[in-house]
């Protein structure tokens, strides 16, 4: 895929990985939405991004909330024209400290649903038209190692995450010949909040940057990897 002056929409791009991927789509020419719910952070964000000669907006909302689903893709349209690259990037542990599944409140492993499922495939549903009757497009869903590990505590995300996976798999089969490019990526471990939340023990230096993940994930995204596929960022090369 080209970069260059591409509309990109890439939630949860207020910190970690997605502000990575933001910064980077940026400076390699995209035009770029930024989604998250913390405005303060998304206008440092993009006001970076601006001062280094970049194109980029940002957008308020929650990903997880069936009612913002309109908006952010509506929004995001008018802002840079129909989106060519569209990253679910946004995602939830659920409560921390992580909990045994059979702990889990229905509730609350309803919510991680929201937020790393459902909430992708409506943005995915509203989007993937136009890329479709344009030839073109790509959607990346950011993965995990959890979504094909079984890790204990971790069965919310987990279970959201394999899910996920399958849910690209599938959009792939149904989109096959229409253009449109659908991949799943697993960064891997990165020194994020997130991380930090899940894992508070674990140790900084032994994890990503975020920076050199997202560098890794722009280059997946450059080149010619087969839709459906779930790509390794750690191997790529």
């Amino acid at each position: 895929m080209n970069i260059q002056d591409a509309a990109a929409l890439v939630t949860g791009a207020s910190r970690g990985l997605g502000r990575a991927l933001a910064l980077a789509l940026a400076a390699a020419g995209a035009r770029v939405v930024l989604v998250a719910r913390g405005e303060a952070e998304l206008a440092q964000v993009v006001s970076q991004i601006r001062a280094g000669g970049g194109v980029a907006h940002a957008l308020v909302g929650d990903v997880g909330d069936k009612r913002e689903a309109h908006r952010i893709a509506g929004a995001a349209t008018a802002l840079v024209g129909p989106i060519d690259l569209l990253v679910h990037n946004a995602s939830t542990l659920g409560p921390t400290p992580l909990r045994l599944l059979l702990d889990t409140e229905c509730e609350d492993l309803a919510a991680v649903l929201e937020t790393n499922l459902v909430g992708p495939f409506r943005l995915t549903k509203i989007i993937a038209g136009s890329m479709a009757l344009r030839g073109r497009g790509t959607i990346v869903h950011v993965s995990s190692d959890a979504a094909v590990a079984a890790y204990p505590r971790w069965g919310s995300y987990g279970v959201s995450k394999a899910a996920q996976d399958h849910l690209s798999r599938i959009l792939a089969a149904e989109l096959d010949g229409s253009g449109v490019r659908v991949l799943a990526v697993d960064p891997g471990e990165m020194d994020t909040v997130m991380h930090r939340d899940a894992m508070p023990e674990a140790d900084p230096a032994t994890l990503a940057r975020p920076a050199d993940v997202a560098a890794r994930l722009l280059a997946i995204v450059r080149s010619d990897a087969a839709s459906g596929a779930r790509v390794e960022a750690a191997s790529w090369s």
